[in-house]
């Protein structure tokens, strides 16, 4: 790895070939198109990112709610992440915090990074010595950057279609961005890894729960599919979520409306269909809860194992007749 880095570096300019120590192994080769945007309803902030490098996801995005993202890549300075969104929580702009970032980095001609804020502001810079095809395209709300690319075309296709798309939520509008980059060309090398991060655009004073989104693919021959595939995962279970809300709060009609949106998506999800079963009988539909259960045990047999257990810790509240009913289902 450092033979590479070493390697890269003598032919990235005469600027900086006396200065090779800058490119580091802990700087990864991220070459790589990505976006960070934010959506103007929902005060949500979103980093979505693609390259041929293994786990991309570790390098490039960073995310903090009620703070802003950045997207550091090419010769990544890892750094630019923690310290940018610490200079943007001291209240500097995007562009201040971008200037102090740079000024002090040797490599700073070889780096690629945006920054947005809160307020949707962007700062970008794309070095005179990324590997071209290299550029970026800052619009309102986001900004595209992309560098060694297949070709010019990539990051004007990202923009256009996070740009055209305002309608959709904005984990897709990133994702739409990142497949209209592929449709272009993408990375000259190919494809290997993708991540999408979205936190909330207000802190909660709860950390843990301002990550709203967090998925990463780190190694693929088709990195955005599968990145596509996990978002309708997540938001199946959203819907999973919303119908358990619903049933907490007595509002049985919603709740079956959550959970058969879960179950359309993805209907040989057998664990979305066993606990909408339970949720069933635990509000005396037994029958039908009958009725999915048997599908269920004939897949697979353990979750009637399940099923046994559940009384016992309150998570199914049946008569001993009831019980029987779900557990003698052939």
């Amino acid at each position: 790895m450092t033979k590479i880095i070493g390697a890269v570096a003598m032919v990235c300019g005469s600027a900086f070939s006396a200065k090779a120590q800058v490119y580091k192994a802990e700087e990864p080769l991220a070459h790589t198109y990505s976006i960070v945007a934010r959506d103007a309803k929902t005060g949500e902030m979103a980093v979505g990112v693609q390259s041929h490098w293994f786990s991309v996801g570790t390098a490039v995005p960073w995310a903090e709610a009620g703070v802003g993202v950045v997207a550091t890549q090419s010769f990544t300075n890892k750094s630019f992440g923690p310290r940018g969104l610490e200079l943007l929580k001291q209240g500097k702009t995007p562009e201040q915090v971008l200037a102090i970032l740079l000024a002090d980095d040797e490599g700073r001609e070889v780096r690629q990074v945006a920054i947005l804020d809160v307020q949707g502001r962007v700062a970008t810079h794309t070095g005179k010595q990324c590997i071209r095809y290299a550029g970026h395209i800052t619009g309102k709300d986001f900004s595209v950057q992309a560098n060694m690319m297949l070709s010019d075309k990539v990051w004007p296709a990202m923009a256009k279609a996070f740009e055209t798309s305002a309608a959709k939520p904005l984990a897709e509008r990133v994702l739409l961005a990142m497949q209209a980059a592929e449709r272009e060309g993408g990375d000259i090398r190919g494809r290997q890894s993708a991540a999408l991060v979205v936190v909330n655009g207000k802190a909660s004073g709860q950390p843990w729960n301002d990550k709203t989104i967090d998925l990463r693919v780190d190694d693929h021959e088709k990195p955005l599919d599968e990145l596509a595939r996990l978002l309708k995962v997540y938001r199946a279970y959203e819907h999973m979520n919303n119908g358990d809300l619903a049933v907490e709060k007595g509002q049985m009609d919603k709740a079956m409306q959550e959970y058969g949106k879960a179950e359309t998506m993805f209907p040989n999800n057998l664990e979305m269909k066993y606990w909408h079963a339970i949720t069933l009988a635990n509000n005396g539909e037994v029958h039908g809860a009958v009725k999915l259960l048997r599908e269920v045990y004939k897949k697979d047999k353990n979750w009637k194992e399940l099923t046994t257990r559940l009384p016992e810790v309150g998570l199914l509240n049946l008569t001993s007749q009831d019980l029987q009913k779900v557990l003698d289902v052939k």
